[in-house]
């Protein structure tokens, strides 16, 4: 069953996103914080490839991105991580090469899981409304629609490995 992702602006400054998940919270968060798996589902609409995924995964490690369109496109970004509780809890700041979120962000992204079924929520905090509300035109919801199916897959085929 393929899961929705709900998106809300509680303030001038948020954006909340939901996706509930067929998994354990120990998987998602793996596919959270594990290069070689977020590689394989943060790849955005179909077209886009990642390239380069740097995790060092620990309270001030950083990270860095950079997504590549087969035009030769490309979109980069990076960050610090500022709390790690695992597997419930991530919060890390971000910015994008090309800062059209107004400056950085920080992301707190809590896994919580209920019958072997995890609900993710993120929340996107941006420098002002108009950084909010200019992500919200760039068609991030459509990119992260994209991106959480193809994690439902990854992590489809994880459960399969465990079971075995």
């Amino acid at each position: 069953m393929t899961q929705t992702l709900t998106l809300t602006t509680p303030t001038d400054h948020e954006v909340v996103f939901t996706r509930a998940f067929e998994a354990p919270r120990r998987l998602v968060f793996d596919c959270l914080s594990k290069p070689e798996l977020v590689r394989r589902w943060m790849l955005g609409p179909p077209g886009w490839t990642m390239p380069v995924c740097e995790i060092d995964f620990r309270v001030g490690g950083r990270f860095r991105y950079v997504w590549r369109k087969a035009s030769g496109t490309e979109l980069g970004m990076g960050g610090e991580f500022r709390e790690i509780v695992a597997p419930e809890k991530v919060v890390h700041v971000e910015l994008f090469d090309q800062d059209w979120t107004g400056g950085e962000t920080t992301v707190t992204t809590i896994l919580v899981e209920k019958d072997g079924r995890t609900t993710m929520t993120g929340t996107v905090v941006y420098a002002s409304k108009e950084a909010r509300d200019g992500a919200l035109q760039t068609g991030m919801t459509d990119g992260m629609t994209a991106g959480y199916n193809l994690l439902d897959e990854l992590l489809n085929e994880l459960k399969r490995s465990d079971a075995q």
